[in-house]
């Protein structure tokens, strides 16, 4: 009985030591095995979001993106970036910043074509093409944030510089930026920003007006192009050391700003590496809601400023 049971254990050992070379060889193949922090090299991977039945009988798809490496990855337009039909072609991001990118852009068909698959195709580096359609039909796929939330969250509208015409939507408007920009010469963006939800003014958690989220961010060009904060963003100051909220505090990014009183001006100092064509994105939220989130594909609008940057 007892030389079983050694039999048993050494059994057991030789299975434990496979198993552990076995890992350690996928560790080495591979380096993301089993790994919480992805090293550099990981492939930008397309998603679709999901698809909105327009009223003007058009059909808009949605599309984000995961960038799992820890820093920015740049895409050029063409052979390893590039959406079929080719008619659709060209307004995609080129530059993915690191982490969970969600509804960053739209392809919008017209109702003959509302059952054609518009793919959108990536390819990093040496890594493997992926590809991911945007497609019409599946009710889970649905998204149907043009109509209020819950609690009357609706998208938030946006309008370029100080007074430009706002309107709403995954890919509200894109624009031109006013004058010309020299590489290296720090310069204003600014875009205009209201929420207009209407809720329950009788609902402490609506007692005063939510705050309006403004992100600024790279999305076209070859150069690098650098945000700082405007004079005119408030910051908020830090909790206390000794407050228990202090860890968990993480300062704005320069491209980030908070519009009190849910409308305002949001602007920030953007300054481009190289001349070229750039285009600029800026994402609109009233996330501070109970009833919208990038989570729930609710509620926001993107608007795009393309900038022509001159030597």
């Amino acid at each position: 009985m007892r030389q079983i049971h050694k039999i048993i254990v050494a059994v057991a050992i030789g299975l434990l030591a496979t198993v552990a070379l076995s890992v350690q060889a996928q560790s080495t193949d591979n380096a993301r095995f089993l790994s919480l922090a992805p090293p550099d090299g990981l492939p930008i991977i397309p998603v679709m979001e999901g698809w909105i039945a327009n009223a003007d009988t058009t059909t808009s798809f949605s599309f984000g993106n995961i960038n799992r490496n820890k820093e920015a990855v740049d895409i050029p337009l063409g052979e390893n970036n590039y959406i079929e039909p080719a008619k659709y072609d060209g307004m995609q991001p080129t530059h993915f910043p690191a982490g969970r990118t969600t509804g960053m852009f739209t392809v919008t068909v017209p109702a003959e074509d509302q059952d054609i698959d518009v793919w959108w195709h990536l390819k990093t580096g040496s890594s493997d093409a992926l590809k991911v359609p945007g497609r019409r039909g599946a009710a889970a796929y649905e998204l149907d944030f043009i109509r209020p939330r819950p609690q009357g969250s609706m998208q938030p509208i946006a309008g370029f510089g100080e007074d430009g015409a706002q309107v709403s939507g995954l890919f509200a408007q894109v624009g031109d930026f006013p004058g010309s920009v020299n590489a290296g010469t720090p310069v204003t963006l600014a875009v205009n920003v209201m929420d207009p939800s209407e809720r329950d003014p009788a609902d402490p958690r609506f007692g005063d007006p939510l705050e309006v989220g403004v992100k600024f961010s790279h999305y076209q060009g070859v150069g690098v192009v650098e945000f700082a904060h405007h004079e005119s963003t408030v910051i908020p100051e830090p909790p206390d050391e000794n407050d228990r909220r202090f860890r968990f505090y993480t300062p704005p990014e320069p491209g980030d700003i908070t519009v009190e009183g849910s409308q305002g001006i949001a602007r920030v100092i953007a300054t481009f590496s190289e001349p070229g064509q750039y285009m600029i994105h800026v994402k609109v939220d009233n996330f501070k809601a109970p009833d919208s989130s990038n989570g729930d594909q609710c509620c926001w609008t993107n608007v795009v400023m393309r900038v022509n940057v001159t030597p």
